[in-house]
């Protein structure tokens, strides 16, 4: 490929646009406007110039197979100051070449004459072989024979082991009969004569035992005879799979601004697991910025927006932003940012300092408080600033952990905070089990139709892009919450969210995922699309004091 051939000149003016100082912080941003002009252009070369074989889900009629894709631009300067933009897709989208409008593949595993490809379509064929020998209604019938005898040997041992156990206790039985009757003499001789007998029960139960595993033998010998093909086929299979999965891995080198090289290998030796996740190296971003390091092109600013259909687990709405994920890019992309002075991390930040807590309620047993968005519940891996250290600080002789429940650092609202150990381990029991009301107002970005309902969507952690959280029906822990509409605008609708489950992010992924309510909160920065605040606001609590026994039931307004 010749150099430059994936530059793309912006065809609108870009004249007015003044040039980020910095880099794209990639996990946590808001698009630059030359990126988002970029974007905005990559987009309508999606829609219009190309014609695609994949199908994003986006016409009228959506398969089962349409999915989604991640899109990237990385704005950058030739050494003329000449400003374009190149483009790119996470993974593999389609057999047909489109490096003319995107950037290639770090290694490019799909072409057909690939090694890679090669030793794979042995691999498939070596799976085909091994799925059809353990189809072999013989091999079935041997595994089912073998069972069944199993289980019928497992039967008749039992049924021996009970009369050894039956016999036992009758001869412990007939001496403790006799024993005040006979002379000491006599009684050891008896005692004697049992433990004989015993031991003889137990050489004939192992003899019988042997015998029973003799006969076993024959079909344990016609089933491993029949296995031991798929056994030594799946560890030929394996010991391909790990060659050529580390033959990959050394094809994945990566650059970085000072014209430095590491092996993906390398980049993730001190992470657990330190084997790298499967893509890592495919996604949008490590694409553009290999191209830009290898054709002298200077990075100027990046974004990666989704594109089609919403997938079933993720949140990812048509058109909007996400940042890199971390789980396969931030080793590679820590690294391949070296060198280029990059913005700083929005999330080390302390967005607490100079906000205040107000307290909404106080006894001498607890305090509930009314926490400003955007402000920690617990000290975090880099900002203590929470809460909790608040409240540590303004009642230093309390005693226990004090925060009962947290809130999200941006949802703003109503936290219980315990004064007592006792009263802590009380009110942590009452929200455990549900006892606790909990009412929240939302603003969410678009217009949902409905007047009531439930969503009940279980969520797990993304362990590849922590913190987001995956809609999961297979690892997923149950969610459930109930809403209702309290105001509907031209494009915005305003909510009462009453969570009957207490899952981190609940609230946020219900109400955006594509199976909840579909619209993302105002302001949501993972979910939806960053504003000023997220809209979220925890505004009533009712909940047993657990000294008085009385009702305590405390709002807070929201400022939205």
């Amino acid at each position: 490929m010749s150099p430059n051939t994936c530059f793309t000149n912006f065809k609108e003016s870009i004249e007015d646009i003044v040039l980020p100082e910095k880099f794209t912080f990639p996990f946590y941003y808001t698009p630059h406007p030359l990126a988002l002009q970029a974007a905005t252009e990559l987009q309508e070369r999606i829609q219009h110039e190309i014609e695609w074989e994949h199908d994003f889900g986006l016409g009228t009629e959506i398969s089962d197979q349409a999915l989604g894709k991640m899109f990237g631009v990385l704005v950058v300067r030739k050494a003329s100051g000449e400003l374009g933009y190149l483009s790119a897709f996470s993974g593999k989208l389609e057999e047909k070449n489109l490096e003319k409008i995107f950037v290639p593949s770090i290694y490019n595993r799909f072409d057909p004459r690939d090694h890679f490809v090669v030793e794979a379509e042995k691999l498939d064929q070596l799976s085909q072989t091994i799925n059809h020998l353990e189809a072999n209604p013989t091999l079935s019938l041997a595994r089912q024979d073998l069972f069944n005898k199993e289980q019928e040997v497992k039967r008749l041992l039992d049924i021996e082991k009970k009369k050894l156990k039956k016999w036992s206790r009758a001869r412990k039985s007939a001496r403790e009969k006799v024993r005040n009757e006979m002379g000491e003499s006599a009684y050891n001789e008896l005692h004697k004569k049992h433990k004989q007998e015993s031991i003889n029960d137990t050489f004939l139960y192992d003899e019988y035992e042997e015998y029973l595993q003799n006969k076993l033998d024959k079909y344990r010998q016609d089933y491993h005879k029949l296995n031991k093909q798929i056994e030594s086929l799946k560890a030929e299979r394996k010991a391909k799979s790990n060659t050529l999965q580390d033959w990959l891995f050394a094809q994945y080198n990566f650059l970085n601004a000072r014209g430095e090289t590491k092996n993906v290998i390398s980049l993730f030796e001190n992470r657990i697991p330190n084997i790298p996740p499967s893509g890592s190296g495919d996604c949008a971003a490590p694409k553009l910025l290999q191209y830009a390091y290898q054709n002298q092109l200077q990075p100027i600013s990046m974004a990666e927006f989704w594109w089609g259909k919403e997938p079933s687990s993720k949140v990812r709405k048509h058109k909007y932003f996400y940042p890199a994920c971390r789980g396969k890019c931030e080793p590679i992309l820590n690294f391949m940012m070296d060198g280029l002075m990059v913005d700083d991390n929005p999330l080390l930040a302390n967005l607490a300092m100079g906000k205040t807590i107000k307290t909404v309620y106080e006894d001498d047993h607890l305090v509930v408080i009314n926490k400003p968005a955007e402000f920690l519940s617990v000290p975090g891996k880099h900002v203590s600033d929470s809460v909790q250290e608040r409240m540590l600080k303004k009642y230093p002789n309390a005693t226990g952990p004090m925060i009962v429940h947290r809130l999200d650092m941006s949802t703003s609202g109503l936290m219980v905070v315990a004064k007592t150990k006792l009263v802590h381990r009380v009110l942590q029991q009452a929200f455990k089990i549900r006892n606790v009301t909990k009412k929240y107002i939302a603003l969410l970005d678009g217009v949902v139709e409905e007047d009531t309902g439930y969503i009940d969507l279980p969520l797990r952690l993304d362990i590849d892009n922590r913190p987001f959280q995956l809609v999961c029906y297979e690892h997923g822990k149950p969610c459930r919450t109930k809403w209702e509409v309290v105001q509907r605008n031209k494009t915005t609708t305003k909510v009462h969210f009453y969570p009957l489950s207490g899952r981190t992010h609940q609230l946020r992924v219900h109400a955006a995922h594509r199976d909840g309510l579909g619209a993302p909160i105002v302001g949501d920065d993972l979910y939806g699309l960053k504003k000023d605040r997220l809209y979220l606001h925890a505004a009533s609590l009712s909940f047993t004091h657990p000294v008085t026994g009385v009702i305590v039931e405390v709002d807070a307004a929201a400022e939205f």
